[in-house]
């Protein structure tokens, strides 16, 4: 994701300077010229309002949006933005038909076609071609030919940009569906039988504890949203602990620490949940004794730092690396699920950092940027 962002912003300068002299001549020639400087920076202005436009894929309320900053970059009468199917938008004299000849060649060839007053770029995403850019002027010039080539390839990147936040979307919904098919049944047949333990002896507790369970099960099943905030998360965190120490009784201790500064932090959804499940369910209930999970949040300047803790059995560090490489799910509940997932929205330096040894506890630390994912930031 970010080496096709780093690719779109280079395209975004090509273009500039591309199209600084032919904005320099044809200013001049409507009146409109200025300094070199002016028509870089109107040239780059265009050219960033056509991105958001493209940001949402190809197709004809996409195209009628860009179009007219197309049309501002090229300077030409006539602009359009076609697709294999048709047109999907066009401004200016002339119709398709004058070129459909250009327009086939280069939805065929994947390369910029010519006539005597058109040019014809395509747009191709992941060697794809996906649609062409037309530009009609009363001269088909070779600084025509090559500007509308360099705006094609502007759009493009968003293009594929929109792909990729497409296909982002579609794992992170997958990567959730799974980690809630991993939420451990143990733990929902634990619940209901202490629950159910309450009903004679303490009906007033089991009703207590059966709300906290349905609050807990509606948070983790909800279909809305991909991101949440750490207060909503702890929340539930805290819903899960109270049926957990309902079970352990005195055994299991809680330890909390949140920073004012980092509740409304936003970040995946189910990304700390997972890692308290898992220092139960893994680091105490095989300890003998008591236990103690830490849960801590603190401010750390551009980031919220999150660490859970136990006191428990421990792991060898392998079979925690082999439960993060996804080629054991027996040491953990999702560990690998949150750390791609944390690595997908954030980048590959926000995965999670696992601290271990046989006997002496686990720590789990995870980083988040207050400022939101790499998708808000990019």
């Amino acid at each position: 994701m970010r080496e096709v962002v780093a690719v779109a912003a280079v395209l975004l300068l090509a273009v500039a300077f591309a199209l600084a002299a032919r904005w320099w001549f044809v200013g001049r020639r409507r009146r409109l010229g200025g300094p070199a400087e002016r028509a870089t920076y109107e040239t780059l202005h265009a050219a960033s309002r056509t991105a958001p436009a493209l940001r949402g894929g190809l197709h004809v309320g996409s195209a009628a949006a860009a179009l007219p900053h197309v049309r501002t970059l090229l300077g030409t009468r006539t602009v359009a933005i076609t697709s294999p199917s048709g047109t999907l938008a066009w401004d200016g004299p002339g119709s398709v038909d004058d070129v459909a000849a250009e327009v086939a060649a280069a939805l065929a060839t994947g390369t910029t076609q010519a006539s005597d007053r058109a040019i014809v770029a395509p747009l191709t995403v992941d060697d794809l071609v996906v649609g062409c850019l037309v530009a009609i002027d009363d001269e088909a010039s070779a600084g025509l030919a090559r500007a509308a080539t360099e705006v094609a390839g502007f759009m493009a990147s968003q293009l594929e940009l929109a792909e990729l936040a497409a296909s982002r979307t579609a794992l992170m919904e997958a990567e959730l569906r799974a980690l809630r098919a991993q939420i451990s049944p143990h733990f929902v047949y634990n619940s209901l039988a202490v629950i159910a333990s309450f009903v004679r002896t303490d009906p007033e507790r089991a009703r207590e504890l059966l709300l906290e369970f349905a609050d807990f099960t509606r948070y983790s099943f909800r279909q809305h949203g991909e991101f949440t905030t750490l207060s909503e998360e702890l929340r539930s965190i805290e819903r899960y602990l109270v049926l957990e120490k309902a079970r352990f009784g005195d055994r299991l201790r809680i330890v909390t620490q949140v920073a004012p500064e980092v509740v409304n932090v936003r970040l995946p959804f189910l990304s700390v949940q997972p890692l308290v499940e898992n220092a139960v369910r893994h680091g105490l209930a095989g300890k003998d004794g008591d236990g103690t999970v830490t849960v801590i949040a603190h401010d750390a300047g551009m980031e919220c730092l999150i660490t859970v803790e136990d006191d428990g059995i421990g792991s060898e560090p392998e079979t925690v690396q082999a439960a993060l490489s996804g080629d054991s799910t027996s040491a953990s509940v999702g560990l690998a699920n949150v750390d791609e997932r944390l690595r997908t929205v954030y980048g590959n330096q926000y995965g999670i950092v696992v601290e271990t040894a046989p006997g002496l506890g686990t720590k789990v630390t995870v980083r988040v940027p207050k400022s939101g994912s790499a998708a808000d930031r990019g």
